[in-house]
């Protein structure tokens, strides 16, 4: 199976490196690159622009992307790419040459450093590289200029006697340290092939029908994952290597929950991660990266709803993990009523769309803070995870008290939020009555807990198809809502973790079927058009980053889980 590189990008298991198309932008031509995605998505990550030549010329070529390599295509011959390791690429080449060209700023330089290798260190992204050559010629050419090099191209060429090329670029962050090289290029692609196959074969079973996306979500998930480093204490599954180069703290839950049941200790750990970067209030950072983490807005308390789900579907929960994530959910839970409780009257407010995860919603058009349903009803079942945690680790008392919290909460929360026939927000006391959200129905998580004359009016509403459903599933905003946009992010299009919340919650609440007619709907948009950021709720058409981890995981869940179940 081949993948389309100007979508999704080309990288391996707990690599930083990742080589995607870019657009042209001021001083970037378009094309593709080698990028380093260390530090977020404040930056595109560019360092090297790759071309294809011919008689030291730059040719087209047509990019293959398999899930273990690379490979340009040009009418002269073609190069392939292997990441072997997850700091180097292999290279290999007949009758044509590859060039790196630094996308160079201030002090960015390379110098000999030996017969065969040039260093270059490029100051702007804190890293370093080391090129060889191990078949064929090594041709530079960095012009030294006061404290940098004017410009840095590196062109590995095939051998005159041979027509072949082989040579490997590596990264190094502080030291290079001398290694014995493989010089087979095939035993590099084995050992990566390996690695993916061996993922491949974890990922959730899904029906035959689905074969092509879950070819495209183990890829994606498999790609996407780096390895621990700076902020990151555990091995951590980004969200993406194209654009979103980070992890926000609730995309970590829905990977984890795909990763549970043949990686447990790996889906530990993309639970974990966040709270190994808490605050010491409760709060959670919005995202983390390998170099820092976001603090201006945070994301929805989706965690105990996971650990619940997680419970429910592996034995491999020990009592060490649940004494690892008791004291940091509980502090988590406690944030929202002592530090986002403006006017004190026990219901938690977002300080902003972002906080909620639904950046935009028309929730949010009146202004902040909003105090909006579905971060109580999330609330409700954090506490209901923390009383069935404590109650495991025999904390008798305090697992009485969270059920008495969880209780109250849920009564006052309806009391307050529910209007005769719909759930509203507040902003400054006053109801938010613009535009229709689907944002107003997350409380269906809540599932059995729910009265069931509230349950029986969401489910209409989630049904009616003049609003939120379509032949792909809900959308995030009403298609008759005048502030519907087709790619409108949360005024529109259909998401990933709406969609797993809901059916989640639909399932519980004894509707079985619609969850499996929802699950369907998505499964079937996303196998068709691939892992997107997010849906055109409509047509389906994927939108924004076309390599997105959450989705993929949403899409494994779903297929393996709730399709046909």
């Amino acid at each position: 199976m081949t993948f389309d590189i100007k979508k999704i990008p080309f990288s391996r298991h707990g690599s930083y490196l990742s080589v995607s198309y870019l657009k042209r932008r001021k001083g970037l031509e378009e094309g593709l690159y080698l990028r380093n995605i260390r530090g977020g998505d404040d930056n595109d990550g560019a360092v090297f622009k790759l071309d294809v030549l011919a008689d030291n010329e730059i040719v087209p070529f047509e990019s293959i992307l398999e899930p273990t390599y690379l490979e340009l295509v040009s009418e002269h011959g073609s190069v392939k790419l292997v990441m072997e390791d997850v700091d180097n690429v292999y290279l290999s080449a007949e009758n044509v040459g590859i060039r790196f060209t630094l996308v160079r700023k201030a002090y960015d330089n390379a110098f000999l450093k030996s017969d065969k290798s040039w260093q270059i260190n490029v100051f702007s992204k804190k890293i370093n590289f080391m090129t060889t050559i191990l078949e064929g010629n090594l041709d530079v050419d960095a012009p030294w200029n006061v404290n940098g090099s004017k410009k840095v191209i590196i062109d590995f060429l095939p051998s005159v006697k041979t027509n072949k090329m082989r040579g490997i670029l590596e990264e190094f962050t502080i030291t290079y340290k001398n290694k014995e090289l493989e010089q087979d290029f095939e035993v590099c692609h084995q050992k990566v092939k390996e690695s993916f196959y061996s993922w491949e074969g974890k990922v959730l079973s899904t029906p035959e029908k689905y074969e092509q996306g879950k070819k495209q979500a183990a890829y994606i998930t498999w790609s996407s994952m780096v390895r621990k480093e700076g902020k990151l204490t555990r091995s951590a599954m980004y969200m993406s290597k194209n654009w979103m180069t980070n992890i926000w703290s609730w995309d970590h839950c829905f990977n984890a929950m795909a990763l549970l049941k043949h990686q447990p200790e790996l889906a530990w750990d993309q639970l974990m991660i966040f709270f190994e970067n808490q605050d010491s209030t409760g709060m959670l950072p919005d995202f983390i990266n390998d170099e820092f983490a976001y603090w201006n807005c945070t994301k929805p308390p989706i965690h105990g709803w996971t650990v619940l789900w997680m419970l429910d579907r592996s034995e491999n929960i020990s009592n060490n993990h649940l004494e690892e994530i008791y004291t940091p959910l509980s502090k988590w839970t406690n944030w929202y009523f002592e530090y986002r409780d403006n006017n004190k009257n026990g219901f938690p407010e977002y300080y902003h769309g972002n906080d909620s995860g639904w950046d935009n919603s028309t929730v949010f058009s009146k202004g902040i803070p909003v105090e909006s349903p579905d971060v109580c009803a999330f609330l409700v079942l954090q506490m209901e995870a923390l009383e069935k945690i404590a109650q495991r680790l025999q904390k008798e008392e305090e697992a009485r008290r969270w059920k008495q919290k969880q209780e109250e909460l849920l009564t006052a929360f309806l009391d307050y939020f529910w209007k005769e026939d719909y759930f509203t927000a507040y902003v400054a006391g006053q109801q938010v009555k613009t535009g229709d959200s689907l944002l107003l129905f997350m409380p269906i998580v809540l599932g059995k807990k729910l009265p069931k004359d509230i349950l029986n009016k969401l489910v209409e509403g989630l049904k009616d198809e003049s609003r939120f459903l379509t032949d792909n599933g809900l959308a995030t905003e009403s298609v008759s809502s005048t502030y519907y946009e087709s790619d409108g992010y949360w005024r529109g299009p259909i998401w990933a973790p709406s969609t797993m919340l809901i059916i989640d919650g639909l399932y519980r609440a004894g509707e079985v079927d619609f969850a499996r007619e929802l699950s369907k709907r998505f499964c079937n948009m996303a196998n068709k058009n691939g892992m997107a950021e997010n849906f055109n709720a409509v047509t389906g058409e994927g939108l924004r980053d076309r390599a997105f981890t959450w989705t993929s995981s949403v899409f494994l869940i779903l297929a393996n889980a709730y399709v046909n179940n």
